[in-house]
This record gives structure tokens, sequence and C-alpha cells, in this order.
């Protein structure tokens, strides 16, 4: 990483808490993108079994949280992922508040919450 680039990042770090999420929301903002808007967030939950990610999919998309589900099984490892689209502003409290509640409900089905990741609009 170029030197201006971590002095950037460094920057934008001590405006986020000192964790996973607040590291990765930092170098989302140092890259450009606006986290005072709504996005769509991808919210990822694993299942070592089919039936119970399609079970915890099934369930998810009925609730007022989410928008969409996709069930996908992962080329490296070989479980199940879950990935929930959520439209939200990306702000540090409301997105350990989702990955906990999306995670409580995957605890039913076995799965274990696995991160997110903001899809950037230009890439799409």
């Amino acid at each position: 990483m170029a030197t201006n680039t971590k002095l950037i990042l460094n920057e934008f770090l001590m405006q986020f808490p000192d964790d996973d999420n607040g590291q990765l929301l930092a170098e989302i903002a140092a890259a450009g993108v606006d986290l005072s808007i709504m996005h769509q967030i991808d919210f990822f939950v694993l299942f070592e079994q089919q039936a119970d990610a399609e079970k915890f999919a099934k369930e998810i998309i009925s609730d007022a949280l989410v928008q969409s589900a996709n069930v996908e099984k992962c080329k490296d490892t070989g479980v199940w992922e879950v990935i929930t689209h959520v439209q939200m502003v990306p702000e540090h409290t409301l997105l350990g508040q989702a990955e906990q509640y999306l995670e409580s409900i995957a605890n039913s089905y076995n799965g274990y919450g696995d991160g997110w990741g903001l899809m950037d609009e230009d890439a799409a």
C-alpha cells in the first residue's frame, strides 16, 4: 500500500471504532464511498447443510429488514452461504445490530454470521 494511501486510511480509521466493522468502514470511506446514504449491504451467513441454509433463506426474506437472499455453495469450502441483501445506511452501530439480529435467527438453523460487504454501485 502506498504511503499516501496509508495516511488517508489512517485518517479514516480515527473516525470509526477500533474493531472489524470500523476497519472495514474506514477502508470503504477511504475508497471514496459516501457512507451517509443508503447502500445495499450484503450480510453473509454460513451453514454446513443445504437444507438449513434454504430454511433460513425462506424465513429471512419474510423479514422486513431483508430485501432478498441468495443461497450458494462456496466453491472453496463446500459450506452453504446465504447472502442477505439489506438496504441501509452503513453506520457502525446499525451494522453490528443487523449482524447480531441475522445471526440470532441463523443460530436456529445451525448457521453463523460471516461478516458483511458493500457492493460498489460502479462495479456492479
